[in-house]
């Protein structure tokens, strides 16, 4: 398993765009058997409302862009499952992360 850092992450959702806010966020890579996946833990969020809005949603699919703390750019698509209580989300990677 990999692991990074994030120093920065945005979602698309629709034609709307939001720069996350967060006190720490990682990337996972695992490789298992030939078979890679990814996600993303997200920690510290501020942004209550678009939590509240994806928990009440059937639709948590994003495109999502962003850099590692190293700057490396990543940019797919995933599934963003929210946290509220603990204001922290995970978003799970749906196919390839190029680059990664």
């Amino acid at each position: 398993m990999e692991t990074y850092q994030l120093a920065e992450l945005s979602i698309m959702r629709g034609e709307e765009t939001t720069k996350l806010l967060f006190a720490k966020a990682q990337l996972y890579v695992v490789t298992d058997t030939g078979y890679r996946l990814w996600y993303i833990e997200i920690d510290g969020m501020s942004q209550t409302a678009l939590l509240h809005d994806f928990e009440e949603s059937a639709d948590l699919r994003v495109e999502l862009t962003g850099a590692t703390a190293g700057g490396r750019a990543l940019a797919g698509t995933g599934f963003l499952h929210p946290n509220t209580a603990h204001h922290a989300a995970n978003i799970r990677g749906d196919g390839e992360l190029p680059g990664f």
